[in-house]
């Protein structure tokens, strides 16, 4: 019977990701991924990405200010912070509807660089933001061209959770002050909090910027799930408000203020020496969350839109951006989980669309810088807010309390750590945490003493199987970790004790090695220590289900001429016979009883 071509599994996948042409790996082909989308544009695309453009404008605009302000800039350098980049990233990114600019998630590491560094001179402060995007665009690309994509996934989701939770509340607690109409000199989540409170109770909230910023949280928050643009109505109607009632001067409502006119210029940021240690610690943060919410938001995008993605060409047209918003008076920037659905629902088909929101974001510098003069802080600080709890992550915190509860408490560790240092020392201390994390793991891996269990299949766990019987003078030891040096002392300490426990003397103890996936040098030296051992105590040291890549280090190592060929067996079955061949024990297996069970 005939097939059909189009239902096979390889079809359908090449459907959803499709494979890369020899043409696509190779030459600007490879490096430019906007040149190869632009030789494949087609005509009837053009309009909605236009459209696109031109809805995503109106959200890039009071966004990239907002974020630029949270950030510890001056508002105008949000636009600047998102003019370049998106033209950088149209050329070098391969996703084709992902928005990169200015993010909330990002804020609160920028600051924690700038406000003390910059002592309140706003060009100190751009220069320092701006030398964090080159420093993160550094990085980013030195990660995508040695291939380093994989990186963030050594991150577990409640790591991510713990510091995106707490650089949430570190952002919250950064732009409550502006939402009450008031300032001061922030000193860290946990004592701005105090600070709030005392601001609050000696009468510093200025109610009139309050009640405009709650507006326009409320109507962010209402309108969230309608296709009305909540935040682009809120933001318009705080300013018009503040501009027709001269809010401004008569209740001292704090406003943006006019935007200088003009674009942006190539401009390189110097800095202090005795800065550079800070900066470049906050670019290495920004580069890994950046990294970290642009892979999982590409991937996310690539799959709606049936293309392939390159993890590592991500890397690089996330690092170009930086680069660009670095030396274009910017300061670090990402993907936007909240701007790229609004490309999408508008109908965006490729990068076209961030390139006209570009150009339109760039036209309102030039035609109407004054357009934004009223825009109320308070306004700017509900946008932030609104964006900041969008980051906070409960539901699925909840699921995984229920499921494993030392990860949910890993993961509130993790949020105490950004909560309590700030947002800098606490990335660093969650990513330590993921370190040992990952060698604990397999510092102490699960082990295993196999028996027969009667009416099963296979040979089992007698921990989770009591009634399994064992081989008389065989000892079938699982290991369910790769070998390395953390752990190979363990493994020996654990197959001696394996053998000291036995009720009966033993003669072979086999290793059964499938779950073993690596084995590095010191844990080959152990190997060959515990064969020796062994070797001289009577015993034979024997592996089955080797997989054949360690297999083939061991013979690098030499193991394999001082253990012989004859002692691995591609089964535990075939090891299991061996043995019983060669040494002729009380023992009558369940299957040779029932022979039609097998």
């Amino acid at each position: 019977m005939a097939t059909n071509p189009a239902a096979s599994p390889t079809s359908k996948q090449s459907q959803l990701l499709p494979p890369q042409s020899t043409g696509d790996r190779s030459g600007f082909d490879r490096w430019l991924p906007g040149l190869r989308i632009l030789r494949q544009y087609r005509p009837d695309w053009l309009k909605h990405d236009i459209v696109a453009g031109l809805v995503l404008a109106t959200m890039l605009v009071p966004v990239g200010i907002a974020y630029a302000v949270a950030s510890g800039v001056p508002g105008i350098y949000g636009l600047y912070a998102t003019i370049i980049p998106l033209l950088a990233y149209a050329l070098f990114g391969p996703s084709r509807i992902l928005v990169l600019g200015p993010d909330s998630s990002l804020a609160a590491v920028i600051l924690a660089v700038v406000l003390p560094l910059s002592g309140g001179d706003p060009l100190r402060a751009i220069a320092l933001a701006s030398a964090m995007a080159i420093v993160s665009g550094v990085v980013c690309i030195g990660a995508g061209l040695i291939k380093l994509g994989f990186v963030t996934e050594l991150l577990s989701k409640p790591i991510r959770y713990g510091y995106m939770n707490g650089i949430a509340l570190t952002v919250l607690l950064s732009q409550v002050p502006k939402l009450l109409g008031f300032s001061f000199e922030s000193h860290g989540p946990l004592r701005d909090l105090g600070s709030i409170m005392k601001g609050i109770i000696g009468g510093r909230v200025n109610w009139t910027a309050f009640l405009i910023g709650a507006g326009a949280l409320l109507t962010i928050f209402a309108l969230k799930r309608s296709k009305v643009p909540g935040l682009l109505i809120a933001v318009a109607g705080a300013t018009a408000i503040v501009g027709i009632f001269g809010l401004s001067k008569s209740a001292g409502v704090s406003v943006l203020g006019s935007l200088p006119q003009g674009l942006p210029t190539f401009d390189i940021p110097w800095i202090n020496l005795a800065d550079v240690t800070t900066v470049l610690s906050g670019g290495l943060a920004v580069a890994l969350i950046s990294f970290a919410d642009t892979s999982v938001l590409s991937r996310a995008y690539a799959a709606r839109t049936r293309t392939y993605v390159d993890p590592n060409q991500e890397l690089v047209g996330l690092g170009v951006a930086n680069l660009a918003a670095g030396f274009f008076q910017g300061f670090p920037i990402s993907s936007s989980s909240s701007r790229t659905p609004v490309a999408e629902a508008a109908g965006a088909k490729t990068q076209l669309t961030g390139v006209v929101g570009a150009l339109a974001v760039a036209l309102l510098i030039i035609a109407a810088p004054n357009l934004l003069q009223n825009l109320p802080t308070s306004a700017l600080a509900a946008v932030v807010i609104a964006s900041a709890i969008g980051l906070v992550e409960i539901q699925d915190l909840i699921r995984i309390y229920k499921m494993q509860r030392w990860e949910f408490w890993l993961s509130m560790l993790c949020f105490a750590g950004v909560a309590t240092f700030g947002a800098i020392p606490g990335i660093a201390f969650a990513v330590i945490i993921a370190v040992i994390e990952f060698l604990w793991d397999g510092w102490r891996p699960h082990s295993a003493i196999l028996g027969r269990a009667n009416g099963i299949s296979g040979y089992h766990d007698v921990s989770r199987y009591p009634q399994a019987r064992l081989i008389p003078g065989l000892v079938l030891f699982r290991w369910d970790a790769p070998l390395f040096f953390a752990n190979a002392e363990l493994f020996q300490a654990r197959v001696i004790g394996a053998v000291e426990n036995s009720p009966t003397p033993v003669h072979w103890v086999v290793v059964t090695a499938e779950p073993v996936t690596s084995v590095d040098v010191t844990a080959a030296d152990v190997l060959s220590e515990l064969e020796k051992t062994l070797r001289e105590a009577g015993i034979k040291l024997s592996f089955a289900e080797l997989k054949d890549p360690v297999k083939d280090k061991l013979k690098r190592f030499g193991l394999f001429t001082q253990f012989g060929e004859q002692s691995f067996y591609p089964t535990i079955g075939a090891a299991v016979r061996a043995y019983l061949t060669s040494h002729p024990v009380d023992w009558v297996d369940w299957e040779d009883k029932h022979p039609s069970a097998s």
